[in-house]
C-alpha cells in the first residue's frame, strides 16, 4: 500500500493534475467570494439609493403648523406601501430637541402600532446615517436618517426604513446561481486539464515504448515522431548510444589486437619449452616477456585513454600542471643541471579534458626533451588565435623545445610509431610519444615535431582542446 501511494505521489500525471485541481479550485473559490461580494455591494448600493430617494420624498413633505409642530401629508406620498400595515417600507419622525426629546412623534401607517427603535445618534445638519436593525415581525430593516432643523430651537430626526428580505433573497438566489455556475466551470476546466495532461504526456508514453523496443533489441536507436521539446532528449540519448557503441567497438578491437600481439610471444615460448637444449632459454624468455609487457602496457594505456577522453565539463589549468612537472623533472635530472624555462605562460589557458591525461601527455614529452637536451629545455603555452573566445572550447598550443641533437625530418614520423626507438642506448620502451600521439588524437588535437630555427634540438608542439578563463572584449 505504501509503495502504491508513493508511486502515485511520484507520478508526473498525478502532480500535474493535483496542481491543476488545487490551483483551479482556489481560483474558483476566490472568484466566488469576489463576485458575491461585488454583487452584494451593488445590490445594497442600489437599495440605499432607492431608500435615499424615499427619504428625500418624505423630507420634501415635511412642514410645521402654526404651533411649530411637524406635519407630513401622508396622502401626497406616492408609494402605496406607506399606507399598508407592515408592508416593509416605513418612515418615522422623532423630536430630538435636547430640552424635549420625543420619539415617534409622527410615523407612517405601515408601522401601525410599532416604532422604530433607532440607536442614539448625533447627526450634523443634512448628514445621512445608515443603520441595520430589527423591525416588525422579526424582519431586518435598513434605515437611513437625517436631521431637520426648522429653526434654531427645534431639531427633528426623520428616518426611512425598508425590509431587507427581498434583497437577501436576491443575494441568496445569486449565490446559488453563482455556485452552480462556478461548479460547472470547475468541472469543465478539470476535464480540459485532464485532456491537456493526457495529450501532453503522450510523447513520454511513446518514448517509453521506444525504450522498450530498444531494450528488447528490435532497434539500435530511439526512433519515432517526437515533439520539439522531447526531440533534444532523444537526440542526446542516441548520441550516448553511439558513444557506447564506439567504446564497445574500440574495446573489442583492443582485445583483439592484444590477443593477436600476445600470440607470437606465447608461440615462441611454447616452442622453446619443447626444446631439450635450454642453454639460450633464459634470454629468450626474458626477451619475449619484455615484448609481451610492452604490448600489455600499450593496450592498457589505449584503453584508459579511450575511456577518459571526451567526457564533458572537465577543465584543467595548463600552467600549474606544467609547473608541477617542471619541479619533478628538475629533481629527476638534477645531476645534469638542466635549465627548464616556462616562458611567459598564459595563466588563463585551461585544458578541456582530464588532468591525468594532460599530465600523461606533457610528462612524456617533457621527459623525452630532458633526456635528449644538452643544457636547456624551453616551454611555451599560448592559445591558438581565432579558436577561443568567451570561454568557449577552442585550442591551445604547448611547445616543448630542447637543445639536444635533434633528428632528421625523415625520421620524425617513425618516432610516433609504438615501440620505435632511434637510440637503444637511451632507456625507455619506445611508447612515450606514441601514447602521446594516440591520446592527442582521441582529444581531437595534433602532435607536431619540428626543428627549431637555430637548426639544433627538437620542438614538440601539442595542439589541445582548451578554454580561456579570462573575459574577452567584443
Amino acid at each position: 500500500m505504501k509503495h502504491g501511494v508513493k508511486g502515485l505521489m511520484g507520478s508526473l500525471r498525478f502532480r500535474l493534475l493535483a496542481a491543476t485541481v488545487l490551483g483551479v479550485s482556489l481560483a474558483m473559490v476566490l472568484a466566488g467570494v469576489v463576485l458575491n461580494g461585488l454583487f452584494h455591494e451593488h445590490v445594497m448600493r442600489q437599495f440605499e439609493k432607492g431608500l435615499a430617494q424615499q427619504l428625500d420624498q418624505v423630507t420634501a413633505r415635511l412642514s410645521a403648523d402654526a404651533q411649530g409642530q411637524p406635519l407630513i401629508d401622508a396622502q401626497s406620498l406616492s408609494d402605496p406601501r406607506w399606507h399598508r400595515p407592515y408592508s416593509g417600507l416605513y418612515w418615522q419622525l422623532d423630536d430630538v430637541t435636547p430640552a424635549t426629546p420625543r420619539p415617534g412623534v409622527l410615523r407612517s401607517r405601515s408601522l401601525w402600532d410599532t416604532q422604530l427603535a433607532l440607536p442614539a445618534d448625533v447627526l450634523r445638519d443634512g448628514e445621512i446615517h445608515a443603520h441595520e436593525l430589527p423591525g416588525p415581525g422579526d424582519s431586518r430593516l435598513r434605515v437611513l436618517e437625517r436631521t431637520v432643523r426648522p429653526d434654531e430651537r427645534v431639531r427633528w430626526r426623520l428616518s426611512v426604513a425598508a425590509d431587507l428580505k427581498d434583497t437577501h433573497e436576491a443575494v441568496a438566489g445569486f449565490q446559488r446561481v453563482l455556485a452552480t455556475s462556478l461548479a460547472v466551470l470547475l468541472l469543465l476546466l478539470l476535464a480540459a486539464a485532464w485532456a491537456q495532461v493526457a495529450l501532453g504526456l503522450r510523447p513520454l508514453l511513446a518514448l517509453q515504448q521506444a525504450l522498450n523496443t530498444l531494450r528488447e533489441g528490435r532497434t539500435p536507436r530511439l526512433t519515432g515522431d517526437f515533439p520539439s521539446e522531447v526531440q533534444p532528449l532523444v537526440d542526446n540519448f542516441n548520441s550516448v548510444l553511439d558513444r557506447n557503441d564506439e567504446v564497445v567497438g574500440r574495446a573489442r578491437t583492443q582485445a583483439g589486437n592484444l590477443a593477436h600481439a600476445l600470440k607470437t610471444p606465447l608461440t615462441v615460448l611454447d616452442q622453446a619449452s619443447r626444446q631439450t637444449d635450454t642453454a639460450g632459454l633464459a634470454p629468450l624468455v626474458q626477451e619475449q616477456v619484455q615484448l609481451a609487457r610492452r604490448h600489455v602496457d600499450w593496450h592498457l594505456a589505449r584503453s584508459r585513454m579511450a575511456a577518459s577522453s571526451g567526457l564533458p565539463g572537465q577543465r584543467v589549468p595548463v600552467v600549474p600542471t606544467l609547473q608541477g612537472l617542471v619541479r619533478v623533472m628538475q629533481r629527476v635530472h638534477a645531476e645534469r643541471q638542466l635549465t627548464i624555462t616556462l616562458e611567459e605562460p598564459d595563466e588563463h589557458v585551461q585544458f578541456a579534458g582530464e588532468a591525468q591525461d594532460l599530465q600523461e601527455m606533457l610528462g612524456n614529452v617533457l621527459d623525452n626533451a630532458c633526456q635528449w637536451a644538452h643544457s636547456a629545455v624551453r616551454i611555451r603555452v599560448q592559445p591558438v588565435p581565432g579558436t577561443t573566445s568567451r570561454g568557449a572550447p577552442g585550442k591551445c598550443r604547448v611547445d616543448i623545445e630542447d637543445d639536444g641533437p635533434g633528428m632528421p625530418a625523415e625520421q620524425m614520423p617513425r618516432v610516433l610509431q609504438r615501440g620505435v626507438r632511434l637510440d637503444e642506448s637511451v632507456p625507455g620502451s619506445g611508447l612515450g610519444l606514441a601514447i602521446v600521439q594516440e591520446l592527442v588524437t582521441l582529444y581531437g588535437g595534433a602532435l607536431q615535431l619540428q626543428t627549431p630555427a637555430q637548426d639544433r634540438g627538437l620542438r614538440v608542439s601539442l595542439i589541445l582542446p582548451a578554454a580561456l578563463t579570462k573575459p574577452t572584449s567584443d
